[in-house]
């Protein structure tokens, strides 16, 4: 499995997705709003219930997974061209190509 890792940590939609990963999961599963969230102290037991919680993690787990995954590859790695970036890829539609 290649991944691109040092261009996936240069990308911010990629720590977003994975933000999302993780807060999603827990949210749903404890029934949280961010209103709940209104103390440290609160988000701190949030994360230890979570932690301790084999389901949850297991949850964490496959959205982390498809945060990682690529859907435009027939593997679970990253295509030829992608593993080659050096930084995350911007469309220029002024180039004249379309």
């Amino acid at each position: 499995m290649k991944i691109n890792w040092k261009v996936r940590i240069c990308n911010p939609q990629f720590w977003i997705t994975f933000g999302l990963s993780i807060i999603t999961p827990l949210f749903a599963y404890y029934g949280i709003t961010g209103a709940d969230l209104t103390t440290w102290g609160s988000v701190w037991t949030l994360m230890a219930n979570a932690l301790s919680n084999p389901y949850v993690l297991a949850l964490m787990g496959v959205s982390i997974y498809n945060a990682v995954l690529d859907p435009t590859t027939a593997n679970l790695s990253d295509s030829q061209r992608a593993l080659a970036y050096v930084k995350p890829k911007r469309d220029d539609f002024n180039d004249n190509k379309y």
